[in-house]
């Protein structure tokens, strides 16, 4: 107990040091025995690591760290913080994945992530070892190998790490060890001479233990030893009863069924508004195309991502549907935004035409979606542990948040106008309705930015992993009702409550104007009920 309280605060400390500088954190040289620690990003010309989906090495950049009891925790920490960060996002298609590893010394790689049911099986085929300095007879190489850890198992490696318990987290008997490089056998040689290690090899990993498990190589040798070498995984669950395999992770596997009846859903949803707009076309304006238009876009990337994840997991590869699914993505994405846009303004069914700040909004909105589909493509294709995937994970958040925010200002402008023009001109009541209208259209919008970005993602977070794709079916139908809502309010009327008021209404309306007027002149000559008056009329007009 004692020995834990002297470490506990410099656990503390080490946390809070490097956990803002962890998503950087590219390589982890080991020091010299007189040396601190510290976290530096290799040379781009040194060592690269790259994905199936190859990134471009962010430049150079050193990161102080506090002294620790280990270089391998230390690791450990990086690898942590990035276990964390990959648990937030959405379960990813775990497509048989290429990784591509050049002269690259960091101690802790992880490479993917998967959940296995009870019938898991890993896959692996590693070509092309090498190392920089060459391996020596006296290497001890079962100080290098691939594992798998869950991320529960990981923080109780890592309290083995910093209490010394190991000195590698291949050591650890809480994780999975896949294959060590002890196991490396040289070639068949049947004339006798002495020859070198083999440079590759196969094998296939059994997991029993249902769980969200994490790929990781782990170099414990040290002194500088750089590792460069090809591995091809694959993460697959087989069916007991049929033999099949399934690719994608157990929280995930039944995402195609959803993805498809959501197709559904929006496919009727259009050619309902069609009907609508064929029999009501006396009174539709262009913003009615532009939301079919919407719908169209919607359904055919919900198609796109249904065969997605379909080929994923029945081959392992998407066959060429990820390029349409980022496609239609994109395109729904840019018009979704706009046409919230375009409904806060006005456009079409109030006025024909955007004020030049309607307009520079659009501006705005337009290009971050560019960036925001670039960010999420490279998020999707690369995994969370390529390089600079914090960063577009970083930018990808940011951008979406600033166009949730810019499309509001277009509402809350023409809410500010209709409110000025029901105490002003003579269709008090016309002005009252659509007022009415765009505030609740407002509430809504923010609900469902609400909604999809903070409750899903909460849903991410707390749910097991067997559970992820509740996260994604809250998503479509908190995105379902809005497009239902949207359709619904500003749907194609000729004698539409929100833009059509009746004569009776508009006296009522326009005399209780009048009497809110009169109360605000015949304030000015009351002395002592002058403050009482206002408040009264001021009343009449909310």
């Amino acid at each position: 107990n004692q020995r834990e309280n002297r470490e506990e605060p410099g656990l503390l400390l080490v946390v809070r040091r490097t956990g803002p500088e962890v998503p950087r954190v590219r390589a982890l040289p080991l020091p010299t025995p007189h040396a601190i620690p510290t976290l530096q990003i290799p040379n781009p010309t040194a060592h690269r690591l790259h994905h199936r989906r190859r990134l471009r090495p962010s430049p150079d950049r050193t990161a102080p760290m506090a002294t620790s009891p280990s270089p391998p925790a230390a690791a450990a920490l990086g690898v942590l913080v990035l276990l964390l960060a990959a648990a937030m996002v959405p379960p990813a298609a775990a497509e048989i994945r290429e990784t591509v590893i050049r002269a690259d010394p960091r101690s802790i790689i992880p490479l993917d992530e998967f959940g296995f049911t009870h019938s898991g099986v890993l896959e692996l085929n590693v070509s092309g070892i090498a190392f920089d300095p060459p391996a020596s007879a006296e290497l001890d190489l079962s100080q290098l190998g691939f594992f798998l850890s869950t991320l529960d198992a990981w923080v109780h490696v890592l309290r083995q790490l910093q209490d010394l318990d190991v000195t590698c987290a291949l050591q650890s008997d809480l994780v999975k060890l896949a294959f060590s490089f002890d196991r490396l056998r040289p070639p068949s040689n049947p004339a006798g001479i002495e020859v070198a290690r083999s440079s590759s090899f196969s094998t296939a990993f059994r997991v029993s233990d249902p769980g969200q498990y994490t790929l990781v190589f782990a170099n414990c040798l040290g002194g500088g030893l750089k590792v460069s070498m090809d591995v091809t995984s694959a993460m697959y669950n087989v069916d007991p009863a049929t033999g099949e395999r399934a690719y994608l992770s157990a929280g995930a596997s039944v995402l195609p069924s959803f993805y498809f009846l959501f197709c559904l859903a929006y496919a009727g949803l259009a050619a309902a508004w069609v009907a609508i707009l064929l029999r009501k076309r006396a009174a539709v304006f262009r913003i009615h195309y532009f939301m079919l238009a919407v719908l169209v876009l919607k359904a055919f990337n919900l198609l796109a991502e249904a065969e997605d994840k379909s080929y994923i997991e029945r081959t392992g590869t998407a066959h060429g549907w990820d390029v349409l699914f980022y496609i239609f993505s994109f395109l729904k994405g840019i018009s979704l935004f706009t046409l919230i846009v375009l409904i806060g303004t006005g456009w079409s069914f109030l006025k024909p035409y955007l004020a030049d700040r309607e307009k520079k909004v659009l501006m705005v909105v337009i290009p971050l979606q560019v960036v925001a589909n670039i960010a999420q493509v490279v998020i999707d294709e690369s995994g969370p542990y390529a390089r600079d995937w914090v960063t577009w994970k970083q930018i990808f958040l940011l951008v979406d948040v600033v166009c949730c925010c810019a499309v509001l200002f277009p509402i809350v402008w023409s809410i500010k106008n209709l409110r000025e023009a029901a105490r002003s001109d003579g269709k008090a009541a016309v002005n009252l309705m659509k007022l009415t209208l765009f505030r609740q259209y407002y509430v809504v919008v923010i609900c469902y930015i609400y909604f999809t970005r903070v409750v899903v993602y909460a849903l991410q977070t707390i749910t097991s992993y067997r559970y992820l794709w509740t996260s994604v079916v809250a998503g479509e139908l908190a995105t379902l009702a809005f497009y239902v809502f949207t359709g619904y309010r500003f749907r194609p009327e000729v004698h539409n409550p929100y833009f059509a008021i009746d004569d009776e209404e508009e006296e009522a309306a326009a005399e209780a104007l009048n009497l809110a007027r009169g109360g605000l002149h015949a304030s000015s000559f009351m002395n002592g009920f002058g403050d009482e008056s206002q408040s009264d009329s001021r009343m009449v007009l909310a």
